[in-house]
């Protein structure tokens, strides 16, 4: 199966509005074509809306979409070469899954047998050849995605939208769907917008990452960079698990500053935030029980079989951390001491 030439698509200024409410205040957003460019955020962030916008299922009230350098802003969602895989799959109970695939085929003009001869590949492209003649209640809920993914990609479009597609699916069905998806994905090089809630999910799959939160763009990076470099707290707490506490930056030294934790003291990137109270996001893995440092009392000791839970409770406030180490745990109410790795400990914006 071939697939049309990747797309970049361009947001310029583009904005939603029903009546005095902003679904999405005008942004700008280049998605690079060939890439897998995920929009994550809570629910009600506007992330959904700007893909039904990219989709041509909702009219932007404001500013122009352009797909592979085509202004499609004021083109239907029929005349825009984009096709979408729906959190439902919305495939039809009647018909075999070869007819489902072809479906959109038929519909455009194609003859039934050609149609179903690109169906056929299309699904094995899929990892289900073989499976046309089943009805689509006789496939598992992962057989049905991959059926929605195929019906999408059959017709060859230029980009291919996601919105939220694996939330039907169970937590270990969902774990190598999103790894079929991202590797479906490479080998046909097309240009995938993928909207999720799931942090996981969209560090799995993604070559960026465009974090929204109330109907704007909090943060935009590839994961690693939002992971480890989050420009404030929310989006360091919402990219994973995450401890949010104050400390303070006592003094600057070019790109470093000295930052106090109660009584620890530590040398980390300032990140353009001044001498004074400051807050401080560590990740749990990056805590580390040591001989001296912060002090701390284990509040709560979990087994989790691969790895230690612990809460701690200091001066600072509880921490959360995560301990590869099972064979000597610690138990509640011991005193102990905290220091943190320094690429897992940042000072963030609040």
């Amino acid at each position: 199966m071939t697939t049309t030439k990747a797309a970049e698509v361009r947001l310029e200024g583009v904005g939603k509005r029903y009546g005095n409410v902003t679904a999405v205040k005008p942004l700008d957003l280049v998605i690079e074509g060939g890439t897998l460019v995920t929009l994550l955020g809570p629910s009600g962030c506007g992330k959904t809306t700007l893909l039904r916008m990219v989709a041509g299922l909702e009219q932007a009230t404001d500013g122009r979409i352009l797909i592979g350098g085509r202004d499609v802003t004021l083109l239907s969602a029929g005349e825009r070469n984009v096709s979408m895989v729906f959190q439902s799959y919305a495939l039809f109970p009647h018909m075999s899954v070869l007819d489902n695939v072809a479906y959109g085929l038929i519909s455009s003009g194609f003859r039934k047998k050609e149609a179903h001869a690109k169906a056929e590949a299309t699904l094995e492209t899929v990892g289900l050849k073989g499976f046309g003649a089943r009805l689509p209640s006789e496939m598992s809920g992962g057989q049905q995605q991959r059926v929605a993914v195929a019906r999408a990609l059959v017709l060859e479009p230029e980009v291919l939208l996601f919105d939220e597609p694996l939330s039907n699916l169970d937590a270990r069905l969902r774990r190598s769907m999103r790894e079929e998806i991202r590797a479906l994905q490479q080998r046909l090089g097309v240009t995938v917008i993928y909207v999720t809630h799931d942090q996981a999910e969209a560090l799995a799959v993604s070559d960026r990452i465009i974090v929204m939160r109330n109907a704007e763009i909090a943060q935009a990076g590839t994961p690693a960079e939002l992971y480890s470099a989050p420009d404030n707290v929310f989006v360091a707490t919402f990219m994973g698990e995450a401890n949010h506490v104050r400390g303070a930056v006592t003094a600057l030294d070019g790109d470093m500053a000295d930052v106090a934790l109660g009584p620890l003291h530590m040398r980390l990137p300032h990140r353009g935030l001044p001498v004074g109270a400051a807050d401080i996001v560590i990740r749990p893995e990056a805590v580390r029980i040591a001989e001296s440092g912060l002090p701390a009392r284990v509040a709560r000791a979990t087994y989790m079989g691969s790895q230690m839970e612990y809460h701690f409770a200091t001066e600072v406030g509880e921490i959360f951390a995560t301990s590869p180490d099972r064979a000597h745990r610690r138990a509640p109410g011991e005193d102990i001491a905290l220091t943190f790795d320094p690429e897992g400990i940042m000072v963030v914006r609040p």
